[in-house]
């Protein structure tokens, strides 16, 4: 499969939906193009899942579940790779790196001290040991050392691969966090969270229907959005914060969403309220391209889990009428693919000593190569 000049590498990412792992085979031309070549997709555990979503707030014994968590976690991408290897007949020699994003649990960027802090467990060492392949890990902290906000990372990826000549490009990942690349035609590049994705919607549908999220997004479209709920929502200044900017589930979580159904709708049905929140999440990534990102838009690719939920889908094609709205699917990278092959991409750039971060998007005060290096 590699041929002379040419690499092999893996991303493997889990993210703020905390439903699992993503491992992406990635090959990588001396060039620098590169090409997705397979995917496998392991999930957590109900105890993990339960556990990372406990760790994203402050708790009894924190130190130790964390660094047990982080030992799950590098169990649980091995697994991947071992899957993802047996599937392509590969062994691990034949891989250059992982690229290995470990589950963020807090997310604190310029917070406190003037750099804050963001925390990705994965047990970087164990990983390389149950896999026999190097680890290019803690992808985000560099970023934050030179005063940016570590996120989001996948807008240089973007760059290399979905931008389109003569056409300004939006790229939408939907995963637990919204965030957008800004392709213009121009060369110029952006991007940053737009807000809540999919985690208060799966959080939500969990909690009444024991579903790990909504499928499609059926149970949203048989309810009605709360006009006072969505102003309340809406009113989190975090919306209305300026470029660059990221966040997660410290802002973001049913605790959160609680205080202001409580406040403003104690009555709203549950199915009203998964109606609202689908709303939210559409309406927080096109005001914040009308108020932060103005460019002639023709094409917004999705990504992410939240490529899956036609609702939203078509609710976004609704606010954006002049935008063509379709998954990355039609540019030839399938939507689960998008984030680990962007974290094999970066590990790629570690291994060439190449810049990762893209400063217009993180807010740092340069390029930096991102990442630390764990070999076999």
């Amino acid at each position: 499969m590699k041929k002379s000049g040419t690499e092999l590498y893996i991303g493997l990412m889990s993210g703020t939906s905390l439903d699992g792992v993503d491992a992406v085979l990635l090959h990588a031309e001396a060039s620098g193009r590169v090409h997705a070549l397979a995917h496998e997709y392991q999930p957590f555990g109900p105890e993990l899942r339960a556990e990372l979503l406990a760790l994203n707030s402050p708790g009894d014994n924190e130190l130790q579940r964390a660094a047990l968590a982080a030992n799950a976690i590098a169990r649980a991408y091995a697994q991947a790779c071992r899957s993802l290897l047996t599937t392509q007949r590969l062994v691990p020699q034949e891989i250059r790196a992982l690229g290995a994003h470990g589950q963020t649990v807090r997310h604190r960027p310029g917070e406190f001290d003037g750099t804050g802090f963001t925390l990705q467990l994965l047990n970087a060492p164990l990983l390389a040991e149950l896999s026999g392949i190097a680890v290019v890990h803690d992808l985000r902290s560099r970023d934050l050392a030179v005063g940016g906000q570590g996120a989001p990372l996948v807008p240089a990826f973007h760059r290399a691969v979905l931008a389109q000549d003569g056409t300004d490009v939006v790229v939408l990942n939907v995963g637990g966090i919204s965030n957008v690349s800004l392709l213009w035609a121009d060369g110029r590049s952006g991007g940053f969270d737009c807000g809540p994705g999919n985690c208060l919607m799966d959080g939500w549908v969990h909690r009444h229907q024991g579903a790990d999220y909504d499928a499609s997004g059926l149970w949203a479209a048989q309810g009605q959005v709360h006009a006072g709920l969505l102003d309340a929502l809406l009113a989190e200044p975090y919306f209305r914060q300026a470029p660059p900017r990221s966040t997660g589930r410290d802002l973001f979580h049913l605790g959160w969403l609680d205080a202001r159904i409580a406040a403003h709708a104690p009555r709203i049905s549950a199915v009203d309220v998964q109606a609202t929140l689908l709303e939210l999440s559409a309406l927080c990534v096109l005001d914040s391209l009308v108020a932060f990102a103005p460019g002639a838009w023709r094409e917004l690719l999705v990504c992410g889990g939240g490529a899956f939920n036609d609702t939203l889908l078509k609710r976004l094609q609704a606010l954006l009428p002049t935008v063509a709205v379709r998954t990355t699917a039609a540019k030839g990278l399938p939507p689960m693919q998008v984030e680990g092959a962007a974290f094999a991409w970066l590990a790629m750039r570690h291994v060439r000593g190449l810049p990762g971060n893209l400063p217009a998007a993180t807010g740092a005060s340069g390029d930096r190569v991102l990442g630390s290096y764990t070999p076999t």
